[in-house]
């Protein structure tokens, strides 16, 4: 079997095939009448930029092969970014040609352009939207479930205009066998749409849970625990994640990704998730009631314990500290002997999520908690403010470049401790980061 560098590898290169493949292919066969330079670079990047867009549908289809070698994540905020690349392939393809050709700017007069004109500018319009929608969706007040659904249709508003602009040019689509190229990667990108929304769906319908237990926990958190209903469950590894449907059915268009917290080592398909309350979904987790019905996709994501280390050293921030909570427990059910060091920023000592049980688990693991508050009480002795690195070499003992690093928490907090530990010279293949924001 592959190592995961082998398979990213390989995944990368069937991601740019799939993407520079039909370019390549149109310069094949017969030819149209050559033009000039920026005319043909325009339609090579619209070209390419519509083969991206197609390709966006699989980055999200959440295949476990795929994104086990980096990590659901990272795939995720891939996907944003290479969205942005694409949306802007597709816009300088327009604006070059009115640059070089301005007589082609009438064909902005939707009433008097062809229907192909008109297609092209839909298709602009829908990425120009649905960009707004992606970077400012906080800040335009827009709930998760409208964006999500909003997001989707935008997608396929823009990418079908787009096939039928290209088809209803068709300067490139004289052969018989181009067209079939453009039609299958067409009714791949269907297909990948249907597996996502019709066929994934049907097997998690298979496969419900019903929540046993709603435990309120410090900081605002809650923990749902789950059992599974006439299957086995699945397993994970800690510090992995799924995506919970807390009502209606897996169909449903919006999921809402959330770390366990229970231990992996569990053999009756168990499962708990610690959701703090922040907004949408998760303002009414308290409410859930004991005995509903649930749907878990999981287990993804690669933010997990297992490679070599003397020590793991675990920095949580706030609610960053479930999949931390995941990998003690684990450690502890395994009878791991090997140090265990966190560093868990909170806001004051009340608010420290799992307070009592990290102290329970002091006596099941070689466990040392340094709590770092942002807002201590009167006589703390404790470390506050921020994790950096004078914390770190406090707390840990050199070389640095010998332990295991695990990091979650607000992204701001991950950045600065990924900067600390560079400059203790921990290697980057020895810290891991999970930045558990997909939009």
């Amino acid at each position: 079997m592959l190592g995961y560098a082998a398979r990213g590898a390989v995944w990368v290169a069937i991601y740019l095939a799939f993407v520079l493949a039909p370019l390549f292919a149109l310069m094949l066969g017969s030819l149209p009448p050559p033009r000039d330079f920026w005319t043909e670079f325009s339609a090579a990047l619209g070209y390419a930029g519509l083969a991206m867009m197609g390709l966006q549908f699989g980055l999200t289809a959440r295949f476990r092969y795929v994104t086990a070698p980096w990590g659901e994540d990272v795939i995720y905020h891939f996907h944003r970014r290479l969205s942005l690349v694409a949306i802007g392939l597709i816009i300088a393809h327009p604006l070059i040609l009115f640059a070089v050709r301005p007589e082609l700017v009438a064909l902005l007069n939707s009433i008097q352009a062809p229907w192909r004109a008109r297609f092209a500018a839909l298709s602009t319009y829908s990425l120009i939207a649905l960009v707004v929608m992606a970077l400012w969706r906080v800040q335009l007040n827009i709930r998760y479930e409208t964006w999500h659904l909003a997001h989707i249709a935008l997608a396929l508003v823009a990418v079908g205009a787009g096939l039928l602009h290209m088809i209803g040019w068709g300067f490139y689509l004289t052969d018989p066998w181009k067209r079939g190229l453009w039609i299958g990667l067409t009714m791949f990108w269907i297909g990948l749409l249907i597996y996502v929304r019709i066929v994934k769906p049907l097997f998690i319908l298979r496969r419900p849970y019903l929540v046993s237990e709603v435990r309120e926990e410090r900081g605002d958190t809650w923990t749902l625990a789950m059992q599974p209903e006439g299957h086995p469950g699945f397993g994970f590894r800690p510090g992995q994640f799924g995506w919970l449907t807390l009502t209606g059915s897996p169909f449903k268009i919006t999921g809402h990704p959330f770390s366990f917290s229970s231990s992996a080592a569990t053999t009756d398909g168990r499962v708990e998730m610690s959701i703090r309350k922040l907004g949408d979904l998760t303002a009414r987790i308290d409410k859930t009631p004991v005995g509903s019905r649930v749907y878990l996709d999981g287990p993804y994501g690669a933010f997990t314990i297992g490679n070599p280390a003397d020590m793991h050293v675990l920095i949580a921030g706030g609610v960053g500290n479930t999949p931390m909570m995941s990998m003690m427990r684990t450690l502890a059910d395994r009878g791991d002997k090997r140090p265990v060091v966190l560093i868990y920023g909170s806001k004051n000592w009340e608010s420290i999520t799992f307070r009592e049980q990290l102290e329970a688990l002091r006596e099941r693991l070689n466990l040392t908690i340094v709590h770092v508050l942002s807002d201590p009480p009167a006589g703390w002795t404790g470390e506050q403010g921020r994790i950096d690195a004078e914390i770190f070499k406090r707390h840990l003992p050199p070389p640095f470049a010998d332990h295991e690093y695990f990091i979650c928490g607000p992204n701001v907090m991950m950045d600065a401790i990924e900067k600390a530990l560079g400059e203790l010279g921990a290697p980057m293949s020895k810290y891991h980061s999970e930045r558990y924001s997909f939009v």
